[in-house]
C-alpha cells in the first residue's frame, strides 16, 4: 500500500507490531476448564469467552478488576443535510446526561461495576461535510487516532468502546459503502428513528459522499479521513492501542464497528482482541458483522449507542469468568469424574 503521508505512516507502523494471543495463557485456562464439575463444552461460548481473556491479557488466571467503557462524541457536518431526526446540539446535551448519571450507559455501567469514561472531540467544530469535500485532512484524522490511543492509557482490563454523535450513523454508511460496495441503500439505516424523508436525505448524502470522494477510496485510512468522523478515528485508535497494551475489546454497535472494519481492511488480524457485544437493529449491522468475522453475543434488538450493548456483554464476560475462577474441580467436590471407554 502506497504511503499517502507521515502522519498516516506513524498509524501504518503499529500494525506489524501487534501482538499475538497467548496459547499458553489459553491452554492453562482450558486445562482448568476441562476438571470443573461439569460436562466438558457445557457452557458453550462462557468457556470460550474466558480462554480469550486469558490468551488476550496473557494470564493464566484472567482478570476483570478494571474494566472500563470508553464513549467518544463528535459532531458531523453532513447534519447540515437533514440526514438526522435530532439536531446536532443533542450530541452535547447527551455529555451532559452522561455527566449526570442520566443516560442508560450510566445505568448499566453501575449494575456491572464499570468504569465509564466520556471524551467529547471538539463537537463546537463539526467535521466537514463529506457531501462537499472530506471530514478531516490528514493530520487532523492522525492525530484524532492517536488520541484515542492514549484514551485508554492505565490498568484497564476490558474495555467496552461506545459513541455519541448525531448523523454518525450516516458517516459510518459511508464507510462500509467504500469499504464493502454495493449500494448506499444497503448499508443506511433509520438510525435514532429517521422518517421516510431523512432517510431518503441520508441515502441520498452517502451516494453523493461516495461519487465525490471516488477517486481516494481505496486506501482505508483515506476512507475514514473523508468519510468518518472524529469519534469513529479516536475509536479506531482505542482498538489498536488496546491491541498493543493487551487489553481485550467488546466492540458496541454499527458505528463502532465502522471503526473496526477500516482496522481491518488494513489489515486482517487486527481485529483477533476484539469480541462483538451485540448486533444492533440498525439494518446492516449484522452484514457489517459477517464481513468483520464476529459472532455477536447478544441479540436484544437494540439500537441505541453509548456503548450499552457492549456493556451489557461484558456482564457475561464477567459470568464466564467466574465460572472459569470459581467453580470446584472434579477432586475439589470430590465429584466422579467422566468414566473413560
Amino acid at each position: 500500500m502506497p504511503a499517502s503521508g507521515l502522519p498516516f505512516d506513524d498509524i501504518r507502523a503499529l500494525f506489524p507490531l501487534m501482538p499475538e494471543g497467548s496459547k499458553q495463557a489459553e491452554a492453562a485456562v482450558r486445562a482448568r476448564q476441562a476438571q470443573l464439575t461439569k460436562p466438558e463444552g457445557s457452557l458453550g461460548r462462557l468457556d470460550d469467552l474466558a480462554a480469550f481473556l486469558a490468551s488476550w491479557q496473557d494470564k493464566a488466571r484472567p482478570t476483570i478488576d478494571q474494566p472500563l467503557v470508553a464513549v467518544f462524541a463528535g459532531n458531523h457536518g453532513v447534519t447540515a443535510k437533514g440526514v438526522s431526526a435530532y439536531p446536532a446540539s443533542v450530541t452535547r446535551a447527551m455529555l451532559e446526561n452522561f455527566s449526570a448519571g442520566g443516560a442508560a450507559i450510566n445505568q448499566i455501567c453501575a449494575t456491572y461495576g464499570i468504569g465509564l469514561k466520556v471524551f467529547e472531540l471538539a463537537l463546537d467544530i463539526p467535521t466537514g461535510d463529506i457531501t462537499e469535500g472530506a471530514a478531516m485532512d490528514e493530520a487532523a484524522c492522525a492525530a484524532t487516532i492517536a488520541f484515542g490511543m492514549e484514551a485508554i492509557a492505565g490498568d484497564v482490563d476490558l474495555l467496552c468502546l461506545g459513541e455519541m454523535g448525531i448523523g454518525n450513523t450516516t458517516v459510518a454508511a459511508a464507510i462500509y459503502t467504500a469499504l464493502y460496495g454495493g449500494s448506499a441503500a444497503d448499508w443506511v439505516g433509520r438510525g435514532t428513528g429517521a422518517s421516510d424523508p431523512v432517510f431518503e436525505r441520508k441515502i441520498a448524502a452517502v451516494e453523493t459522499a461516495i461519487a465525490l470522494h471516488r477517486d481516494h477510496l481505496n486506501d482505508p485510512l483515506e476512507v475514514l479521513r473523508r468519510l468518518g468522523g472524529r469519534e469513529i478515528a479516536a475509536i479506531a485508535g482505542a482498538i489498536l492501542a488496546a491491541r498493543m497494551q493487551r487489553v481485550p475489546v467488546i466492540l458496541d454497535g454499527f458505528v463502532v464497528c465502522a471503526a473496526a472494519a477500516v482496522l481491518q481492511a488494513l489489515d486482517p488480524t487486527a481485529l483477533d482482541h476484539c469480541i462483538a457485544g451485540h448486533v444492533s437493529a440498525e439494518q446492516a449491522h449484522r452484514a457489517v458483522l459477517k464481513r468483520l468475522g464476529k459472532e455477536p453475543l447478544l441479540d436484544l434488538g437494540m439500537r441505541l449507542g453509548e456503548g450499552t450493548g457492549a456493556a451489557l456483554a461484558l456482564g457475561i464476560f464477567k459470568a464466564a469468568l467466574a465460572c472459569t475462577r470459581d467453580m470446584a474441580t472434579f477432586a475439589e467436590a470430590g465429584v466422579a469424574g467422566k468414566i473413560e471407554a
